[in-house]
C-alpha cells in the first residue's frame, strides 16, 4: 500500500474536490485500480474510523461497504457515465435523513441544509475533536484467535475500527502501516502451531511501529488542538520545566524543531515522514540537553531513538531552581511586531520557575500576552502597559498559586500516597467535614489531578476542568 495513500475519497463525506465531478471520479477509480478492491475497502475503514471516531461500528461498517459498492460498480468498464454522480448523491442525500444508518458528525445538520456538491464540500470540513482518553485495550492471545478463527473479516474490520478510533489523529500511512502489520501477525500466529512464541516474536518485530503510531497520536492530538503558535509553545513550557538548568538557547531549536515536524508529519500521506523525523529530533534533543540534565543523560542511553524519545517524553518536570521573581515583557518587547524572543524568553523563565502543568500555564500565560499586546495599539502603550501589569501580574501569581495548591504532591508520589496526603491537607483545611464529603471531595480533586497535573496532561479535558477550578480568578 506504500505511495498509494493519497486517497480523496470524495464519496458522500468526502475530501475537497480540487477540478469537479469529474476529477472526483477519475482520483477515486484510480485508486480502487492501483490497490485493488480489498486494500481500497482497508484504507476505507481506516479513514472512515479516523472520520467518524463516535459512530458505532455497524454505522462505520455500513458507509464503508455502500462506499466501496459504488465505487466499484462506477468505475467498472462500461458503467453508466452518470452512475458515480447519481449515486454519491444518493449516498449524501441518505446520510441528510433522519434515520439514516450512517455515522453523524456535529454540525451534519447545517450541512444538510445545502445540496449536491456543496452539502459534499460541507460534510468533508466538518472533523470530530480529538479522542484524549483511548480505551483501547488488547484481548488476550486466546482471545485475538479466538475471534480470528471465527471470522476473520469481521476481526479485521472490528480491529481497524476499534485501534482507529482511539489513535486516529497519528497520520494515516502510519494507522494503515500498523494495523497492516498487526492482522498480519495475527493471520500468522493463530495458523502457528507455537501461537504463545509467535506472538511474542511478532510483537518485538513491530514494537517500533506500535511506538512509532501511539506516539505520533499523542503529539499530533495536541497540535490539533492547540495549533502551531500554542503547540510551539507548550513545547518551550515543557522542555523549560524538564531541564530548568539548561539555557533558552539549548531549548529553543528544539521547539522549532519538534513545531515544524509536527507541522509537516501530521497531515502528511508519506509513511516516511515520522519515522524520518522523530529519529533525527531524538539525536538534537541529546546534543543539547544530556550534558544539562542527568535525566536527560539516562534517556538518551536508550537503545533506540523511538525509546530515547518515548522516555523524554514521558520526563517528568523538575523542581524549579530558586529564583528571583520574572517580571512581564515590556512595551518594547511586546509591540516589535514579528520578534518573538522577548515573549520566548520570558515563557522560558516563568516555566523554570513553576511546578504547575503545561496546560495551566498555557491557558493563563496566552490571554495574558494577548492583553498586553492590545496596548500596542492605544495611543500611549507605556501607559497602558504600566496600568495592565500590575493587575495581570496579581491574576497570573494567583492563578499559578491555585494550580499549584490543585496538583501539590501529584507528580512526586504514587497515586495512592497522593491521595493520602490529599485527604490529610482537606481533613485539615475542613475540620467541620463528614467523612463521607471528605472521601467525595478526595475522589473528585484525586480524578482531576490524575487527569490535568501531569507534564502531558489532555488540553482539551483540561481546558474546561481547569475553567471549573479557576472560575474566581479567571
Amino acid at each position: 500500500m506504500k505511495g498509494v495513500l493519497v486517497l480523496l475519497l470524495a464519496v458522500g463525506f468526502g475530501h475537497a474536490i480540487e477540478r469537479g465531478r469529474d476529477y472526483e471520479k477519475n482520483k477515486v477509480c484510480k485508486e480502487i485500480t492501483d490497490l485493488g478492491k480489498d486494500d481500497f475497502r482497508f484504507l476505507s475503514m481506516v479513514l472512515y474510523s479516523r472520520k467518524f471516531p463516535s459512530g458505532t461500528f455497524e454505522q462505520v461498517s455500513q458507509l464503508v461497504n455502500e462506499v466501496v459498492s459504488l465505487t466499484e460498480a462506477c468505475c467498472a468498464e462500461g458503467a453508466d457515465p452518470g452512475c458515480y454522480d447519481k449515486r454519491t448523491s444518493a449516498l449524501s442525500a441518505k446520510s441528510c435523513e433522519s434515520d439514516s444508518p450512517f455515522p453523524v458528525h456535529p454540525g451534519t445538520a447545517a450541512c444538510c441544509t445545502s445540496e449536491g456538491l456543496e452539502r459534499k464540500l460541507c460534510m468533508a470540513t466538518l472533523k470530530h475533536q480529538p479522542q484524549e482518553f483511548p480505551t483501547y485495550v488488547e484481548p488476550t492471545n486466546d482471545e485475538i484467535c479466538e475471534a480470528f478463527r471465527k471470522d476473520p473479516k469481521e476481526f479485521a474490520d472490528q480491529f481497524i475500527y476499534e485501534y482507529t478510533i482511539n489513535y486516529g489523529q497519528a497520520p494515516v500511512s502510519l494507522l494503515v502501516s500498523y494495523t497492516k502489520s498487526y492482522l498480519s501477525m495475527v493471520a500468522s500466529c493463530c495458523t502457528s502451531p507455537s501461537p504463545t512464541v509467535c506472538f511474542l516474536k511478532e510483537r518485538l518485530q513491530i514494537k517500533h511501529l506500535s511506538l512509532l503510531t501511539t506516539m505520533s497520536n499523542r503529539i499530533c492530538s495536541q497540535y490539533t488542538v492547540y495549533g502551531k503558535e500554542k503547540s510551539r509553545q507548550s513545547h518551550l513550557i515543557k522542555l523549560a520545566q524538564k531541564v530548568p538548568t539548561a539555557d533558552l538557547e539549548d531549548i529553543l531549536p528544539l521547539v522549532e524543531d519538534i513545531s515544524e515536524i509536527l507541522s509537516k508529519c501530521c497531515g502528511s500521506s508519506s509513511e516516511d515522514c515520522m519515522a524520518k523525523e522523530l529519529p533525527e529530533h531524538t539525536v538534537k534533543i541529546c546534543d543539547n540537553l544530556a550534558t544539562k540534565n542527568f535525566k536527560f543523560e539516562d534517556c538518551c542511553q536508550e537503545k533506540t531513538p523511538m525509546d530515547v524519545f518515548v522516555c523524554t517524553y514521558f520526563m517528568p518536570a523538575a523542581q524549579p531552581p530558586e529564583l528571583p521573581a520574572v517580571e512581564l515583557p515590556t512595551d518594547k518587547d511586546i509591540c516589535d511586531k514579528g520578534n518573538t524572543k522577548a515573549t520566548d524568553q520570558y515563557t522560558f523563565q516563568l516555566s523554570r520557575r513553576t511546578h504547575i502543568p503545561e496546560v495551566f500555564l498555557s491557558k493563563i500565560l496566552e490571554p495574558t500576552l494577548k492583553s498586553l499586546g492590545e496596548c500596542c495599539d492605544s495611543k500611549d502603550s507605556a501607559s497602558c502597559f504600566k496600568t495592565k501589569n500590575p493587575v495581570l501580574q496579581k491574576k497570573l501569581s494567583s492563578f499559578i498559586e491555585k494550580g499549584q495548591e490543585l496538583c501539590a504532591d501529584y507528580s512526586e508520589n504514587t497515586f495512592t500516597e497522593y491521595k493520602k496526603k490529599l485527604a490529610e491537607r482537606l481533613r485539615a483545611k475542613l475540620s467541620d467535614a463528614t467523612s463521607t464529603d471528605l472521601t467525595e471531595l478526595v475522589d473528585k480533586f484525586s480524578d482531576f489531578a490524575s487527569k490535568c497535573c501531569s507534564i502531558n496532561s489532555p488540553p482539551l479535558y483540561c481546558d474546561s476542568e481547569i475553567d471549573a477550578q479557576m472560575k474566581n480568578i479567571l
